[in-house]
């Protein structure tokens, strides 16, 4: 069970830059009084109850007396969403259980009649929860690990060991018995990467150390793809903790949904410790909801007029899977984008737009969930708001080049994407169809500042893409194109 503890922060002054904080110092005043947000999960099957005996709850390192806590509740292990308790409250058994309650009474009711032998769904004790039993509902899953096809685990990273050894702990636990682990070592300065994974390496995971000279995630991204022997590729970052149930979850789709080509998950913050954190979950809407969708371009197409272009709506490259065939297919990533390149991002956007268009499903599970470790400081955060920004204008500039009928397509919808972007931005659109919904009064309007960063951005991306694309170009030029050689 998740158990992250925020520390207290004790200060009166932030600062976003001096581009920046003109714009943002009203909202920075507020967070005088901030305080530090625990991040939790619970089983309802193991009830409510369970949350006192975690370490989220009884620490006496810190005053429980003004301590929310924003809570991951799960049933049978599949997420129904986000609660926002007082772990302070001196009546947890009803405080709790009637928010629990009030948010998903009726999606435990629609899930317990699938549960053979419960009698009055309605009589389900989310502070008791109920007895352990087989469950008709995890039947796909258990068939799926029966005959479970051979995954490939790929993560980039780059002078990043600490952060790395703590997910490769995450991927221990992964109750998934068929999958190698390559982790791609990114234009590397020292060999401490490397060093680190030979420590590591206890034959409880399946790893491979590779590197890729060519700076950039997606360049990374291929050099992994290259070297995969698996059915399946799948996507995380280095500073994420992954779900025993990652994995699993992830790839089913590729078993149960003819035509899917790709998947990707929910994305939960591990922490929310200071104010940057939450200044970013809010504004980075990494959470893509709680329901399983099925997405393409012909009947289950959403009702969106910039739909294939927004596909960031669906997922991003923290949490994403592919067929591996067919990911190879259609050229893998553009090595031209992603973070480490002039474009900064949009190679994870880029790949899953180009699955849609050519007529594949991608599909999203919320029980496909990792853990992200957000930047604690504003100034990476403002930074990586920027990043964003000249990552999404890379990314619509790579499909445009890459195919003129898309251009022309994407121009025609340029005033009604400009008024996306920039609603979509604004402080006054976080409370709508995300996490931060349920850290209401938590979001102060300093969210503008980003989005107005993220904006310019988006400017900046076209000539980022352009620059990127003669960096690649050059290396290219420079050494005869050639798989680097696996170490290890």
């Amino acid at each position: 069970m998740r158990q992250h503890i925020g520390r207290q922060i004790a200060t009166s002054h932030f600062f976003i830059g001096a581009e920046d904080s003109r714009e943002s110092s009203t909202g920075l005043d507020d967070l005088v009084d901030f305080q530090p947000i625990a991040v939790a999960e619970v089983e309802l099957q193991l009830g409510l109850k369970s949350l006192l005996e975690t370490s989220a709850v009884g620490t006496t390192d810190f005053d429980k007396s003004s301590r929310p806590a924003l809570v991951l509740v799960r049933l049978h292990s599949q997420p129904l969403g986000l609660a926002y308790l007082d772990l302070a409250s001196r009546n947890p058994k009803g405080h709790w259980s009637d928010i629990v309650t009030m948010l998903f009474g009726q999606s435990i009711v629609d899930h317990m009649k699938n549960v053979d032998g419960f009698g009055d769904c309605a009589a389900f004790d989310v502070w008791d929860g109920h007895p352990p039993a087989i469950l008709e509902c995890l039947a796909e899953r258990r068939h799926l690990l029966s005959s479970a096809p051979f995954v490939s685990v790929i993560i980039a990273t780059r002078e990043r060991t600490e952060k790395l050894v703590r997910c490769l702990d995450s991927l221990k636990e992964l109750v998934y018995p068929k999958f190698e682990l390559l982790v791609v070592d990114n234009c590397r300065e020292t060999d401490r990467t490397e060093r680190a994974l030979r420590a590591y390496a206890d034959g409880k995971i399946d790893i491979r150390y590779l590197y890729e000279d060519e700076r950039g995630l997606g360049a990374a991204h291929n050099r992994g793809l290259a070297e995969a022997r698996g059915d399946i590729v799948a996507f995380t970052d280095d500073d994420v903790e992954v779900d025993q149930h990652w994995l699993a979850e992830l790839v089913a789709p590729f078993v149960s949904v003819p035509g899917v080509g790709g998947v990707t998950g929910l994305i939960l913050p591990a922490e929310l410790e200071t104010p940057a954190q939450v200044m970013l979950e809010s504004h980075g809407r990494f959470s893509k909801g709680f329901l399983p969708r099925d997405i393409d371009l012909d009947q289950n197409r959403p009702a969106d007029r910039l739909f294939p272009f927004t596909v960031g709506r669906l997922g991003s490259g923290a949490n994403m899977a592919f067929d591996t065939a067919f990911l190879r297919g259609i050229g893998g990533f553009d090595p031209a984008l992603g973070t480490g390149t002039f474009a900064r991002g949009g190679d994870d956007l880029a790949a899953l737009f180009r699955l849609l268009v050519a007529g594949r499903t991608l599909a999203y599970r919320p029980g496909a969930i990792v853990w992200h470790y957000h930047h604690r400081d504003f100034d990476a955060v403002v930074n990586q708001a920027d990043g964003y920004g000249v990552g999404l204008g890379a990314y619509i500039t790579s499909v445009g080049l890459r195919k003129p009928r898309v251009a022309a397509s994407m121009i025609s919808r340029l005033p009604a994407a400009t008024l996306y972007a920039w609603r979509h931005s604004r402080a006054s659109s976080v409370s709508v169809g995300d996490i931060s919904s349920v850290l209401e009064g938590v979001v102060p309007q300093w969210t503008n500042a980003l989005g107005r960063r993220q904006m310019r951005g988006i400017l900046k991306g076209p000539i980022a893409y352009v620059k990127s694309c003669a960096v690649h170009w050059q290396y290219r030029l420079r050494t005869k194109y050639a798989a680097p050689l696996s170490h290890g």
